[in-house]
């Protein structure tokens, strides 16, 4: 199958099913490996090469500011690309988000340094950034708006979780890059071993176009352009017709994007600079939780389509909530395998369960004709909100004289907003994902203490896999 012809060439449903997996898996990790190396490199590098001037401390609340960033851009690259996968379709809009996401990456291994041009070397390292924060910010919304279109009826939280998957493979191979690149030595590291992981991005987008390429486009979205029922202002109706689902989608993604960031990028931090353990031991507890995450996703995933969606989310921020103290106290122990052992529990109990249903969940909460934007754009508005977390968790261990209490006290606040969406959230297991709402939105019936939307059974369409 050629890129020419992929939409139109016709594949046995299985094939192609295999052929989405394959492509959103390997996708959307290349990506996220991008976007994932950043937050490493901020913890370890970017303070001292970009931020000399300040001292320690200061350099690393710069440096993840600079982290930060990219989450103030995520929505705008939410609003703009799922406008776009919403009028122009999904694979489309996801191949111009790895070009963006994948040369942004790149350049950022080519900038000089603070030495070399002074204060313009920072400067740099934000556009960059800000670039990484656009194409980011649709590229979980469109991978997931295409795998959960091409699923098959009572399977698709598992297949949509391998999106997840490659989210979880992004981090982990970012992280083994710079363990590698640490082999080199601190000197080398610092003078020129840091850029490898970025330059490798080059390569990668392109591995990354080939996949994607090679994917038909989504079925749901073939049938809306067949039956003209497209939508021409996907923003403004998803504004109008889904305020209550919007806010959900916001609030959701408030959790899971605060300690995400907190386990792989401050924990570094905190793990070398205030605990006193190798820079290994902190990478080697990362790897070994995402490699734990990435075996849960699709377990957790064929779990949402037996007992719903609803249950797994609210136990997810509830447990970590719970665990948000405890975790501490095990990683303060200062002991590799207790650390290690605290951030795999915390992972594969809260954070596993919470992100592989993550996937079906925002694709089920709107209607097929704006579905990538009010996915991509809620989800990343909760990116925003909570994306700066490295930087609060570190201003927060300096206000607590290096005491993580405070740092725990904010997972369970971000816990708590999540719990809060999760609660006022309708289980949507059973939805019509082919069906698009956004000009005749269902009726209302009152269901307890929630106005909910009457929800239509799942029916057969023509071209959606089965």
């Amino acid at each position: 199958m050629t890129a020419l012809t992929a939409t139109v060439e016709p594949v046995p449903a299985s094939v192609e099913l295999r052929r989405v997996v394959a492509a959103s898996l390997v996708g959307t990790a290349l990506e996220w490996y991008d976007f994932f190396i950043y937050g490493t490199a901020a913890a370890l590098v970017f303070g001292k090469i970009f931020f000399p001037s300040y001292d320690d401390s200061v350099a690393v609340l710069a440096s993840f500011a600079t982290f930060g960033v990219a989450f103030l851009f995520r929505p705008l690259g939410g609003f703009f690309f799922g406008r776009l996968g919403d009028r122009l379709g999904r694979r489309s809009t996801l191949v111009l988000t790895t070009l963006l996401m994948g040369f942004a990456t790149g350049l950022i291994g080519l900038l000089p340094t603070y030495e070399e041009i002074g204060i313009w070397a920072a400067v740099l390292l934000v556009l960059a950034r800000i670039c990484q924060g656009l194409g980011a910010g649709a590229e979980f919304g469109g991978a997931s708006t295409l795998l959960a279109e091409h699923a098959p009826r009572g399977r698709r939280a598992y297949y949509a979780s391998f999106v997840q998957t490659g989210v979880q493979v992004g981090l982990l191979t970012g992280t083994v890059a710079f363990l590698l690149v640490g082999l080199l030595g601190e000197p080398a590291m610092l003078a020129w071993g840091w850029r490898i992981p970025f330059l490798a991005s080059f390569l990668m987008v392109f591995v990354s176009l080939y996949v994607r390429l090679r994917v038909a486009e989504s079925p749901v979205f073939l049938e809306m352009e067949r039956d003209r029922t497209v939508v021409e202002t996907p923003v403004r109706d998803t504004l109008r017709h889904y305020p209550r689902s919007f806010l959900i989608g916001v609030g959701a993604h408030i959790c899971d994007t605060a300690v995400v960031y907190i386990y792989s990028a401050f924990m570094i931090t905190y793990l070398t600079t205030e605990i006193g353990v190798s820079r290994t031991v902190a990478l080697t507890g990362v790897i070994l939780f995402s490699l734990v995450v990435i075996a849960l996703q699709p377990v957790y995933g064929a779990l949402a389509d037996r007992i719903g969606r609803r249950p797994l989310n609210i136990f997810s921020v509830l447990f970590t909530a719970a665990f948000a103290f405890p975790l501490f106290l095990l990683v303060d122990t200062g002991q590799p395998v207790v650390i290690w052992l605290a951030l795999i529990v915390a992972t594969a109990l809260g954070f596993a369960p919470m992100i592989a249903v993550q996937p079906i969940f925002y694709a089920e909460l709107f209607g097929a004709g704006v579905r990538y934007t009010g996915f991509a754009a809620s989800r990343e508005v909760g990116a925003a909100v909570s994306g700066f977390s490295p930087l609060v968790a570190a201003a927060l261990l300096a206000a607590g004289g290096g005491s993580p209490w405070l740092v725990a006290g904010w997972i369970v606040l971000t816990a708590l907003v999540s719990l809060v969406a999760f609660a006022l959230s309708r289980e949507t297991r059973d939805v019509d994902i082919t069906a698009s709402h956004a000009r005749q939105p269902a009726p209302l019936v009152f269901q307890g203490p929630v106005i909910e939307p009457v929800m239509e059974p799942e029916r057969s369409r023509r071209g959606v896999a089965r």
